[in-house]
C-alpha cells in the first residue's frame, strides 16, 4: 500500500488492485489511528472517517490534484506503483 502523499500528519494512500469499494476510483486518508476512503471524482467519504478538519485537507488537496489521483488511479488497478503527489502546502 504504498503512501503517495503525506501533509500535516495525513497519510495518502492508494493500494494496488483496490477494487472493492465497487470499482469507484478512490483513495485512503490515514489520520492518526483513522482511516476514510474517498472517492476521487466527489471527494466524499465512501468508507470510514477521520476528523472533519482533516477531511477538508484532504479534499482541498484531491479538488488540486484530481488528474494526477486518476492516472494514480488507472497505474494502481493494473498492478502498477502510484507515483508519488506533492502535499498540499
Amino acid at each position: 500500500m504504498p503512501t503517495i502523499s503525506m501533509f500535516y500528519g495525513i497519510l495518502i494512500l492508494m493500494y494496488y488492485r483496490d477494487i472493492r469499494q465497487h470499482n469507484l476510483p478512490h483513495i485512503h486518508a490515514r489520520y492518526q489511528d483513522e482511516e476514510a476512503v474517498l472517492d476521487i471524482d466527489s471527494g466524499e467519504i465512501i468508507a470510514g472517517s477521520i476528523p472533519v478538519k482533516k477531511l477538508k485537507l484532504v479534499q482541498a488537496w484531491m479538488l488540486i490534484h484530481r488528474e494526477e489521483l486518476v492516472l494514480n488511479w488507472e497505474l494502481a488497478v493494473k498492478g502498477e506503483e502510484p507515483f508519488r503527489i506533492a502535499p498540499l502546502q
